[in-house]
């Protein structure tokens, strides 16, 4: 019996980067939702647990750091992995993901094929 798919949550407030994500991994076989600000991300995360979050920093109501924080610091959804994508400079990126509870970090503009790759060892079994 085949496995149900793994869920992601994609948060980003640029609708472009949201629907190119979402296209591509659904296109990979994932479950994919979507937010566009911390706030939301913070509800659906809590609502529908997913596998993993992608997550920008730069977002209206919270930024991605705080949302990260929040979902290491929750019980219900500390397990949740999280991917950081975002332009804010990757000494930052590097420096702060970790800070924050983020598993992972890639910046903008960034590589598919890094993506998938990093998609495949966060959410191995």
């Amino acid at each position: 019996m085949a496995k149900p798919p793994k869920t992601i949550l994609v948060v980003d407030d640029d609708p472009e980067i949201l629907s190119m994500l979402q296209l591509r991994l659904e296109h990979r076989g994932y479950k994919v939702l979507t937010a566009s600000d911390g706030k939301e991300a913070l509800a659906s995360a809590k609502r529908s647990r997913p596998a993993l979050m992608i997550l920008d920093v730069m977002m209206p109501s919270k930024n991605g750091w705080e949302v990260a924080r929040a979902l290491k610091q929750d019980p219900v959804t500390e397990g949740i992995k999280i991917l950081m994508l975002t332009a804010i400079g990757a000494q930052v990126n590097e420096m702060t993901s970790p800070l924050y509870g983020a598993d992972a970090h890639l910046d903008k503009p960034f590589n598919f094929n890094e993506l998938d790759q990093t998609l495949e060892r966060l959410l191995a079994d």
